[in-house]
């Protein structure tokens, strides 16, 4: 069984900074791609920011040059660091991952979610 654990949400003023954490935890094998995922009342799920297991980040175009996505692969971590956060960024964030478990299942995770709010 494997699961992922997010932290580091938080309430913050507009312009301000907050940090993400994803760690994937239990049999693990490897892990593929992992990323973060925002939804905000009312709205669908998007897409935020994805990292490739050798590093390759891709973001979407409402964040870039303000977020930046991370991880650890010794830590089995990701992380998102959010700078000049705008009242638009508010949401619950999601972390995502693509795990092969130890008995080589291929499993779509996704994390309890973090509520991020930006006051203006």
């Amino acid at each position: 069984q494997v699961q992922l654990v997010e932290s580091g949400g938080g309430l913050v003023q507009a312009g301000g900074s907050l940090r993400l954490s994803c760690a994937a935890s239990g049999s693990i094998f490897k892990i593929n791609d992992m990323g973060w995922y925002r939804q905000a009342p009312g709205n669908r799920r998007e897409f935020v920011a994805t990292i490739t297991v050798d590093g390759t980040a891709n973001s979407a175009d409402s964040v870039k040059g303000r977020f930046t996505i991370s991880r650890d692969n010794a830590k089995n971590t990701v992380y998102l660091q959010m700078n000049s956060l705008k009242p638009e960024d508010t949401g619950v964030y999601y972390c995502n991952a693509v795990v092969l478990s130890t008995s080589r299942s291929l499993v779509d995770l996704w994390g309890q979610g973090t509520q991020v709010t930006v006051s203006s």
